[in-house]
């Protein structure tokens, strides 16, 4: 019974990744070039999301300013999940949608590039955020699962993990494609100094 559980889990995992593998690789390689791009020029990383996706956006964040496969310089990526001081200050004094898009405003410039995570695509901090990225002039990439909600058109590209609305399968898939993000980037900045 227990075996049945585990492969079954496993088997809709591999489903759905196969899923958006078919629909979004494309995409997902530009939105590696588009990471890159922003580096290169200067620019650093912004990521947000709420629970697991807060999760994902600290993991993908360290990959970056850390490494991932490869010895390079740290790349500048700021989580904007972590500042637990920051965060309840603007949920108290502003609201809880405003968690994001203040330091957004705060940390951002054009030519950054966030990252925005949310499973359904409707969190209204995430929505708020990308809206104070486009006023800023920043980039964004939204990763999303099922109909991909009103993050898919607020964006300027979309990964949505559309064979699933179970917020664990799609979870699963995000990091999957937040690790090809880091290994594109480490293989551009790849021998510049560890």
């Amino acid at each position: 019974m227990s075996r049945d559980v585990v492969r079954a889990h496993f088997d809709e995992s591999l489903r759905v990744k196969r899923v958006f593998l078919d629909e979004y690789a494309d995409a997902t390689a530009r939105a590696g070039e588009m990471l890159v791009a922003a580096l290169r020029a200067g620019g650093k990383v912004l990521l947000f999301g709420n629970g697991g996706s807060a999760a994902d956006a600290q993991h993908i964040a360290a990959e970056l300013v850390g490494r991932f496969s490869r010895s390079r310089d740290g790349l500048a990526a700021v989580a904007l999940t972590t500042d637990t001081s920051a965060l309840t200050a603007i949920a108290n004094d502003f609201g809880y949608d405003e968690i994001f898009a203040r330091q957004v405003r705060a940390l951002g410039r054009p030519g950054d590039v966030a990252i925005a995570i949310s499973t359904s695509g409707r969190s209204p901090s995430v929505l708020r955020a990308v809206e104070a990225c486009k006023s800023l002039g920043i980039a964004t990439i939204g990763l999303t699962g099922g109909a991909g909600g009103l993050l898919t058109a607020a964006v300027d590209l979309a990964l949505v993990v559309t064979a699933s609305t179970d917020a664990a399968r799609i979870q699963e898939t995000h990091i999957t494609i937040g690790h090809v993000l880091c290994e594109l980037v480490d293989t551009a900045f790849a021998g510049s100094r560890p």
